[in-house]
C-alpha cells in the first residue's frame, strides 16, 4: 500500500526541516559532541512528548534542557526539585483574597510551554506525582477546577542515578509519562577540548537567541501527526510491545501508552529524515529510548547482568520486520 498523498505535505516538511536545521545548529553551538542527544530531544519536541535525561552530574543534562528551551521563543519555567518541594509549588494553589472575599488561583511553575525539571528524583514521590495529570492530559485540576496548560507543552526533566545520595526512584507511572529517556554520557576528547575553548570565558548559552516560537512548534507537531504509518508498521509496533510482555527477562513489559508514543516518536523521526511516511527503521531506531525506561527486569535477568537495553535488543532480533511493499 502506497503512502497517503496529503495536500501541501512537501511544503510542510520543507518548513519543518528549515526550522529543525536552524534549531539544531543553534543547539550544537552550546552542546558539543552530543548530536544524537540533540536529535532525540528535537524528535520528542516534534512528537509532542516529554523527555527524561538521566546521567551522572556534570555531563550537561540541565544544559541540554535549557538549550532547547532557549531556542524557542516561548514561556519557560525551571523547577529545582528538592525534598521540601510541595505539589502545590508545581501545580498552583487557591488563595483567599481578602479584598474580593473570593478564592483566586495562583498558577504554579507547570504553566509554561517548556518546563525544565532539574533533578526530578530528588523530590519525594508525592511531589513527583503532581506531574502525572499535567504530562498526560495537559491540564491541572485544583480544588475541583480544571485549568488547561499552554500549547505546546513539554517537560524536560533531569535525574541522577539512584546510587547518588538523596535520590528517590521515579514511580513506574511517572516514568511511563516520559516519551523518551536518554543518557548524555561523557564527551569525546575532541569534543571536551572544544568545550573548554567554548565555555572557558563564559557560557555560550548567554549568547543564544530563539530561532523559532511556540506557535511554529505547535504547527509542526500537527504536521508530524499527519504522517502516514501503514498497517504493517502499526502491527510491527504492536508486535514489539507485545513481545516485551512475554519476555521471561521482564517482569513488567511495555504499556499500551508505550506503543502509542513509540509510533508518535517514529513519525517525528520520519519527518526529520524528510519522509512523509514511517518505516520500520524509524521504529527500530527509537525502541530503546522510548521503551527501555518503562520495563522492569526480572530477578533472573538482574542476577544475570542483563540490562533493559540488552533485552530489547533481543526483542528486536526476534520480532519479524515487515517487508517493504512491492
Amino acid at each position: 500500500m502506497d503512502p497517503v498523498v496529503m495536500d501541501d505535505v512537501d511544503s510542510d516538511l520543507e518548513h519543518l526541516h528549515a526550522v529543525v536545521d536552524e534549531t539544531h545548529r543553534a543547539m550544537t553551538t552550546v552542546i558539543q559532541g552530543k548530536d544524537g542527544a540533540v536529535r532525540t530531544a528535537l524528535t520528542v519536541l516534534l512528537a509532542g512528548g516529554h523527555l527524561l535525561i538521566e546521567d551522572v552530574p556534570g555531563v550537561g543534562k540541565t544544559l541540554l534542557a535549557k538549550t532547547l528551551a532557549r531556542s524557542i521563543d516561548s514561556t519557560v519555567r525551571r523547577i529545582q526539585f528538592t525534598p521540601d518541594l510541595l505539589p502545590s509549588d508545581i501545580t498552583g494553589v487557591s488563595v483567599f483574597n481578602q479584598d474580593t472575599h473570593a478564592f483566586e488561583f495562583r498558577y504554579g511553575a507547570i504553566f509554561a510551554n517548556v518546563v525544565v525539571g532539574d533533578e526530578i528524583n530528588r523530590a519525594s514521590p508525592k511531589t513527583q506525582s503532581a506531574l502525572l495529570e499535567s504530562m498526560e492530559e495537559r491540564q491541572v485540576t485544583v480544588d475541583g477546577r480544571t485549568y488547561a496548560l499552554p500549547d505546546p507543552f513539554i517537560v524536560m526533566a533531569t535525574q541522577n542515578p539512584l546510587e547518588m545520595e538523596g535520590t528517590y526512584p521515579l514511580p513506574e507511572a511517572q516514568r511511563d509519562r516520559f516519551m523518551a529517556r536518554i543518557s548524555m554520557g561523557y564527551p569525546s576528547a575532541a569534543a571536551e577540548l572544544e568545550m573548554l575553548d567554548a565555555h572557558g570565558a563564559g557560557s555560550p548559552l548567554d549568547d543564544m537567541h530563539p530561532v523559532t516560537d511556540a506557535v511554529t512548534v505547535a504547527s509542526l507537531v500537527k504536521v508530524v501527526e499527519r504522517l502516514y504509518a501503514s498497517p504493517a508498521v502499526r502491527q510491527y509496533v504492536v508486535d514489539l510491545v507485545t513481545a516485551t510482555r512475554m519476555s521471561r527477562h521482564l517482569r513488567l513489559g511495555a504499556s499500551p501508552r508505550a506503543g502509542l508514543q513509540l509510533l508518535r516518536a517514529s513519525r517525528a523521526h520520519a519527518a526529520l529524515e524528510g519522509r512523509d511516511h514511517v518505516l520500520p527503521d524509524d521504529v527500530q531506531h527509537l525502541l530503546l529510548p522510548v521503551v527501555a525506561h518503562r520495563v522492569l527486569l526480572s530477578s533472573e535477568a538482574e542476577l544475570g547482568g542483563f540490562s533493559a537495553e540488552d533485552v530489547l535488543g533481543a526483542v528486536l532480533a526476534e520480532v519479524p520486520v515487515p517487508s517493504r511493499p512491492r
